[in-house]
């Protein structure tokens, strides 16, 4: 299936490195368009798009908890004034106008990027063994 040096065809890579940078869009697209076609997925590119939408989805809904717990800590008296500190320390720019949050948000995404452009797995601690356990 493959050509000789066991790598994913170029197509494959782009299409997972596309997938991280949209959020996991192209991903999506991409499983649509195949399924219409009636083409089947590599286990590398599934891998890929399931692992940056779930990345995706992570992040928003773990965005969504913080900002209700720091909504409740922000009504309790005392622990309110260090959930400001805190949340403003995280937020603040730190490097060329980024936040240390972003800078590390970023940092994955590129991270993953370039891996899936290289024709490697991403190795994420938690998330690639759930998405890995589930693509076989």
């Amino acid at each position: 299936m493959y050509p000789e040096n066991n790598k994913p065809y170029m197509i494959e890579r782009i299409v997972a490195a596309l997938s991280y940078f949209t959020v996991g869009f192209a991903g999506c697209a991409w499983l649509i368009i195949s399924k219409f076609a009636g083409l089947r997925l590599t286990k590398f590119l599934t891998f890929h798009i399931f692992q940056s939408i779930f990345l995706s989805i992570g992040y928003v809904v773990l965005s969504f908890l913080i900002t209700y717990l720091v909504q409740i800590l922000s009504i309790v008296p005392f622990i309110n004034k260090l959930t400001a500190q805190i949340i403003f320390l995280l937020n603040m720019p730190f490097i060329i106008g980024y936040s240390i949050i972003q800078i590390f948000i970023y940092g994955i995404m590129i991270y993953c990027i370039i891996t899936s452009f290289a024709g490697k797995y991403t190795k994420l601690p938690y998330v690639s063994n759930i998405i890995n356990y589930n693509v076989r």
